[in-house]
C-alpha cells in the first residue's frame, strides 16, 4: 500500500490495454507508465487525436505505439492495405520503433512491416504483399512503394508522424501531406515529437480533429510559447491537465524540453588543448555520445580516438544501411563504447545507457542541442550533456544555450584537470592503436584438402597445380 499522501506512479495495467499486452510488457520488466504514456494511451484508445510534446527519451514511442496496436486488433489486414501507420524521419529511428513494439505486437497477434531506404524495396514489397498490420516507414521509401502498387494506405485506421518537426526541417512536408492525403477521412492522427512548433502547424491545422495536447517536462514558459501558439489556432483543442502532463511547474523558469534528470555544463578550453581533452573524455567508462558537425570531422575524429587506444565507431548519412546497422549494434552491444556521431543521431538513435553526451562541436541551433542531449536519460535514468567551446565560440554557444532554456554550470578545464575528470570521468588514453569496431568480419580461410598438403609436401606443388599446367 503507498503510503497516505504517496501518488502511485500509474501502470500499464491500469491504462485499459488488453491483459496480453500488460503480460508482454511485464515480461520485458515493464510495469509502471512514464507521465507521457500514463497522459496519451487513454486518450488515444479512446479515438482521439493526439497532440503530444515530451521529452526525447520519456517513452513516446510505446506512448503512441501500444495504443495503436490495440486499435488494431479483432480484423486482419489485406495484401498491400497496412491500417496502421508510422511515420518517421529517419530509417534508424523507423527501425527502432519496430524493434520498440515488436514484442508487443506478437502478443496481439498482429504483424510488423518497415518501409525505410537503403534495403532493397523489393523485399519490402514482398513483406507488404504477405499482409502488414502496421507499417513504419520513412516518407521518401513509402511513397515509392505506393508509386509501385506494391501499398495502398486507403486501409489505415490510425497513424502517427514521429519527430514531425524535424521531418519538416528535412524537406519531408510536402511528402507528409500527399502521404496523409490518401488516408481515409476518419482515420485517426497523432502527433509526437520533442519539440512543436510552427514547423508542423500546417499539419495540425489540416490533419488533427479536435485534438488532446499533452506536454510533459514543459515549463510555464514554453506552455505559454509554442503549444499556445498551436494551440491558438484550433479552438476545439483540449490542453491536457491530468497529473504528470500539461505545464510542469516544478521545472526551472526557462528550461525547455530538458529532461530534469541531465545536468548541463559548458566547458571552455583553449583551441590547441581540444584534441587532448576529447581524447581524455573517450577513453572514460561508460557509453559516451561525441557529437561533430560534419561527415568529414565525425570520420577524423573516430580514426585518431581509435588511434589513440579508444574504440570508437562513426556514424552519419554518408554511410551505407548496412555499415550504419553495424555501428548501432557495436554501440548498443558494447563493442564500442564510444560513438562519434553528425546529427543524423540526434534523431536516429534510442540506446540506454548512454551515461554522457558531449557536444565536441556546439550545435547549430536549440532544437538540435535539446535532441541532442535527449541521446542521455533515458527510460528513468540520469544522464550528463557538456559542451566544449573554445574562445571564438563562447559568444554564440552561450547565446544559444539560453535559447534553448538551458541553465548550464560554466567550468575552466585542461587536459589532466580534475574538474574535467570529476564532471565527466575522463581519463588518459591508453595510446595504443584499436582496430575498427564496426568493421565486418574477414571471410574465413579456405580450408585445405590434407591430401593436397600432403602431395605439396612430396613435389612442392599441388596437384591441382600440376594438373593445370599438363591441360593448358
Amino acid at each position: 500500500m503507498p503510503e497516505p499522501g504517496v501518488v502511485r506512479a500509474p501502470r500499464f495495467a491500469d491504462l485499459g490495454l488488453p491483459v496480453p499486452l500488460v503480460q508482454a510488457l511485464r515480461r520485458a520488466g515493464l510495469e509502471t507508465a512514464f507521465p507521457i504514456q500514463a497522459a496519451a494511451v487513454p486518450d488515444i484508445l479512446a479515438g482521439r487525436d493526439v497532440l503530444g510534446r515530451a521529452a526525447t527519451g520519456s517513452g513516446k514511442t510505446l506512448a503512441f505505439g501500444l495504443p495503436m496496436l490495440v486499435r488494431l486488433i479483432r480484423a486482419a489486414s489485406a495484401p498491400r492495405r497496412p491500417r496502421g501507420l508510422v511515420l518517421a524521419p529517419t530509417r534508424e529511428l523507423a527501425l527502432q520503433i519496430e524493434t520498440a513494439l515488436d514484442e508487443s505486437a506478437l502478443a496481439l497477434g498482429l504483424r510488423l512491416g518497415t518501409a525505410v531506404g537503403g534495403v532493397p524495396i523489393a523485399r519490402q514489397a514482398q513483406r507488404l504483399d504477405r499482409g502488414v498490420d502496421l507499417l513504419i516507414a520513412t516518407p521518401g521509401r513509402l511513397a515509392d512503394l505506393i508509386a509501385q502498387g506494391a501499398a495502398g494506405l486507403d486501409a489505415i485506421r490510425v497513424v502517427a508522424v514521429d519527430e514531425a518537426d524535424h521531418m519538416a526541417q528535412l524537406g519531408f512536408l510536402d511528402q507528409i501531406t500527399a502521404l496523409l492525403d490518401l488516408l481515409p477521412a476518419d482515420s485517426q492522427h497523432l502527433l509526437f515529437s520533442a519539440t512543436l512548433d510552427d514547423a508542423v502547424d500546417v499539419l495540425v491545422r489540416r490533419y488533427l480533429r479536435e485534438p488532446v495536447l499533452h506536454a510533459v517536462d514543459a515549463t510555464p514558459s514554453d506552455a505559454t510559447g509554442e503549444f499556445s501558439d498551436l494551440v491558438a489556432h484550433h479552438d476545439n483543442t483540449e490542453s491536457s491537465e491530468r497529473a504528470g502532463t500539461g505545464t510542469n511547474a516544478s521545472a526551472p523558469p526557462g528550461e525547455v524540453g530538458s529532461s530534469p534528470a541531465i545536468t548541463h555544463h559548458l566547458l571552455y578550453l583553449r583551441k590547441a588543448d581540444k584534441r587532448a581533452v576529447v581524447a581524455e573524455i573517450a577513453a572514460r567508462e561508460g557509453r559516451t555520445l561525441l557529437f561533430v558537425r560534419t561527415q568529414y570531422g565525425a570520420d577524423k575524429l573516430a580514426r585518431r580516438l581509435r588511434e589513440s587506444g579508444i574504440a570508437a565507431a562513426v556514424l552519419h548519412g554518408g554511410k551505407a544501411q548496412n555499415q550504419r546497422t553495424r555501428t548501432l549494434a557495436a554501440f548498443a552491444g558494447g563493442s564500442a563504447p564510444v560513438l562519434v556521431a553528425t546529427d543524423v543521431a540526434a534523431r536516429g538513435i534510442h540506446v540506454d545507457d548512454i551515461s554522457l553526451v558531449v557536444h565536441v562541436d556546439p550545435p547549430a541551433d536549440p532544437k538540435d542541442y535539446l535532441h541532442r542531449a535527449g541521446r542521455t536519460a533515458r527510460a528513468g535514468a540520469t544522464g550528463t550533456v557538456v559542451t566544449l567551446i573554445t574562445e571564438d565560440e563562447r559568444e554564440t554557444a552561450e547565446q544559444l544555450v539560453r535559447e534553448a532554456g538551458i541553465r548550464p554550470t560554466h567550468t575552466k578545464i585542461r587536459p589532466g584537470d580534475r574538474h574535467l575528470t570529476d564532471l565527466t570521468g575522463a581519463r588518459r588514453p591508453s595510446g595504443t592503436p584499436v582496430p575498427d569496431p564496426t568493421a565486418p568480419a574477414p571471410p574465413p580461410s579456405p580450408r585445405t584438402d590434407p591430401g593436397d598438403h600432403h602431395r605439396r609436401s612430396r613435389t612442392g606443388r599441388s596437384y591441382s597445380t600440376r594438373r593445370n599446367r599438363h591441360t593448358r
